[in-house]
């Protein structure tokens, strides 16, 4: 089912790489980069599902430890190629989208070597794969409201990147300079994340729900603590990790550096609000709740774009900086919220289950 969908993906992707810079409002002096950018970037992203899948099923099994690796890996391939290709090679943007391909590819390769090599129940074995209708249905069911709530998120991304290009390249460049060094701000909540889902889901089913309290206050304090000590490394030495990806004329370099700064500032401060907003919903998904994470991503996607909207006609440019983190606010406080009435409302069915069995 993934290659055909990634085979789906990669069509409808570079079919409609147009209407999504025109939606962005891309300006056509780097219009022609940004289209090879993409075409290249949707090209691989069948490596992206692959990757995306095994990590699945070998977390399901408590193996967090691999992916986590593996991603590490590829996050570090994927920088130390983007130096390479547009320093060295001066490939341009053409070499920066070629270098997350090799990264996700390599990813996906290592992950698939591990399923292939496996001696537990989650060995893949090539011949044997098939679509099982029934637990296709169950997949579908799980999995679309999550794409939905993705998908949201993406879309109203999508949206401010349009308002930050019609701010003009020195912006545009100081965004994406930001977007390569949250790769590593965002890699150990991921992490994390995709933990506690597995862990909550295995307890859950378990029926052991003093161990989930325990292993969500356990992950919580473990979140906030990394996203402190992530903030302040940021704040130190943020700025010469922007150096390394902003080139062009010496007032270029300095205005896309400012913006890329003061984003990353703002955002490593806030990173705390984003790590509980994905320690929670991660939660909910692993207690079987795909609705409220999918609500947190419209309230996300109004938020955002209202704040996009609005508050740069207050404070000007600097207004944009602030959609994300009112985004993660708001989406933070539903999803922690409708956590602890979830395991009030679980608590008190186990407890009445519990006694009538008793009698």
């Amino acid at each position: 089912k993934r290659q055909i969908l990634g085979v789906v993906f990669t069509i409808i992707g570079i079919a409609m790489t147009p209407l999504m810079l025109n939606l962005m409002e891309t300006p056509d002096s780097v219009r022609p980069e940004a289209t090879q950018y993409l075409i290249i970037y949707f090209s691989g992203i069948i490596s992206l599902m692959l990757y995306n899948m095994g990590s699945g099923i070998l977390r399901a099994i408590g193996d967090s430890q691999r992916p986590f690796y593996f991603l590490v890996v590829s996050a570090l391939t994927n920088v130390v190629l983007d130096l390479v290709f547009v320093l060295v090679f001066k490939m341009g943007v053409s070499g920066v989208a070629i270098a997350t391909v090799i990264a996700q590819t390599l990813s996906a390769a290592l992950v698939l070597i591990v399923l292939l090599r496996a001696k537990n129940c989650c060995r893949l074995s090539l011949k044997k794969l098939r679509i099982h209708r029934s637990m296709f249905a169950k997949i579908l069911k799980v999995g679309i409201p999550a794409a939905l709530q993705m998908a949201v998120t993406a879309f109203s991304n999508v949206f401010v990147q349009s308002y930050i290009n019609s701010f003009g390249e020195d912006c545009m460049g100081g965004w994406t300079a930001y977007v390569k060094i949250d790769q590593f701000l965002f890699l150990p909540m991921q992490s994390i994340s995709l933990a506690v889902t597995t862990f909550v889901g295995q307890n859950l089913g378990a029926g052991l729900l003093d161990r989930v309290k325990k292993g969500m206050h356990s992950a919580t304090w473990i979140a906030l603590l990394t996203s402190v000590v992530i903030t302040v490394f940021v704040l130190i030495f943020g700025k010469y990790g922007i150096a390394l990806f902003i080139s062009g004329t010496a007032e270029e370099v300095s205005i896309s550096s400012q913006v890329a700064i003061h984003y990353l500032n703002i955002m490593s401060i806030c990173l705390s609000i984003l790590y509980m907003l994905h320690i929670y919903r991660s939660a909910l998904m692993g207690l079987g709740d795909t609705i409220m994470p999918m609500a947190s991503g419209i309230m996300e996607f109004l938020m955002r774009i209202g704040v996009a909207l609005f508050l740069p006609l207050i404070i000007g440019q600097e207004g944009i900086f602030y959609a994300e983190v009112t985004a993660w606010a708001g989406a933070a406080i539903l999803l922690v919220t409708t956590y602890f009435l979830r395991m009030h409302k679980l608590t008190r069915e186990l407890d009445t289950s519990q006694s009538k069995a008793g009698e």
